[in-house]
């Protein structure tokens, strides 16, 4: 339609938020003297989060997927798409508690609530609810007291520690400007000033047939964008060729007045940096190359830039995109093709024979089998 979906009118907590009146039943119950592992993500539409849990700090242990250095906070902010887990110890007096989930970073704040209650509860939670903490300096400086554990093995036999990403050649830069204008009437949000337009043929469809420049256009957008770019929007299908297994930078410029929150599929990436400014070569030297968090999410401030590093080594057609799901919608995303030039089952499987075509793939050969 063109149009943004507007202010949401409020946050939930597993789909309910609480009345406060007296009535309403606890989300979790917690023993004295136990802990509890809450796992939270941000699954909204629109807004990044402060949550935190009256009266009670918070252990973080774990960061989509990575164990982290296990610092104690009493609030803590969460954007679009990510989610974290955190130790809560039930170890106050025994009464009820309010949850609390505040939207960041807007003109309006919106408040959800859950209610937990102590097993031996005999008290109401006070109303009195627990201030989220002001300005994009402390969000910013919360961000980067995140560290990776580089002693926890999680799923693996060696130390995540063990993965040097610091000492890795960088092959390629990328840098990418998101940016927003009407095309024909109607909004459309961009990235390198080309708004992404979903094509009939599915994208890997036409590129694993051999047909891509039937479909598509590789690497219409540079990687290191003009500042016209922003000035005027395309319209077109977004696919970035990328080389397979090489080490990428990729730099994230938001040059708007809104917080973004970007999404990488297939990958997870280590954010290095996240300051505000533009970003310059010289800006390296600031960066985290020990224990940045490995994740698929990373948060752009306004008028900020954060810096992404990656080794592209999982063959395939792969979406970057907004968190937001309007801006996706609307063209705030692209696809990095990864292709696996070998043809080899080790790095790809084939298509399904069973999979159903469409576009201008619909009743083509298959094309030749992979080799081992």
């Amino acid at each position: 339609m063109g149009r943004s979906l507007g202010r949401p009118e409020g946050v939930l907590i597993n789909g309910k938020n609480a009345r406060g009146d007296g009535t309403d039943e606890p989300l979790f119950t917690m023993k004295p003297g136990k802990t509890y592992r809450f796992r939270v993500c941000n699954v909204g539409l629109k807004n990044p989060l402060n949550f935190r849990i009256q009266g009670h700090t918070m252990k973080l242990v774990e960061m989509e997927g990575s164990h982290v250095v296990q610092n104690t906070y009493e609030s803590l902010n969460v954007h679009l798409g990510q989610c974290f887990s955190a130790l809560v110890t039930a170890d106050k007096e025994p009464k009820d508690y309010w949850m609390v989930a505040d939207t960041r970073f807007t003109k309006t704040m919106l408040t959800g609530l859950g209610l937990i209650r102590y097993t031996n509860g005999n008290g109401p939670a006070n109303p009195e609810l627990p201030l989220p903490p002001q300005g994009l300096a402390w969000s910013l400086n919360q961000a980067r007291s995140f560290r990776w554990n580089l002693t926890a093995s999680a799923a693996r036999p060696n130390p995540q520690g063990s993965y040097h990403y610091g000492a890795i050649n960088i092959t390629r830069t990328i840098k990418l400007v998101n940016s927003a204008s009407k095309v024909d009437g109607k909004l459309r949000y961009a990235v390198n000033g080309v708004s992404h337009i979903d094509t009939e043929t599915p994208l890997k469809y036409a590129e694993y047939f051999g047909v891509a420049d039937k479909v598509f256009k590789y690497d219409i957008i540079r990687d290191d964008p003009s500042p016209e770019a922003e000035a005027k929007i395309t319209l077109a299908p977004n696919v970035v060729n990328q080389t397979y297994r090489d080490f990428v930078e990729i730099i994230f410029e938001n040059h708007g007045k809104s917080i973004q929150s970007w999404h990488l599929d297939g990958y997870a990436f280590f954010p290095v940096a996240i300051e505000f400014g533009r970003w310059a070569p010289e800006k390296r030297r600031n960066y985290n190359l020990l224990d940045a968090i490995s994740r698929h999410t990373v948060q752009v401030y306004p008028g900020s830039w954060a810096a992404i590093m990656l080794t592209f080594d999982n063959a395939g057609m792969w979406n970057l995109r907004s968190a937001q799901p309007e801006r996706a919608y609307l063209g705030q995303q692209l696809y990095l093709s990864v292709e696996n030039v070998a043809r080899s089952l080790r790095d790809e499987y084939m298509l399904l024979d069973t999979t159903p075509l469409c576009g201008v793939v619909k009743g083509l050969p298959k094309p030749p089998p992979y080799g081992p």
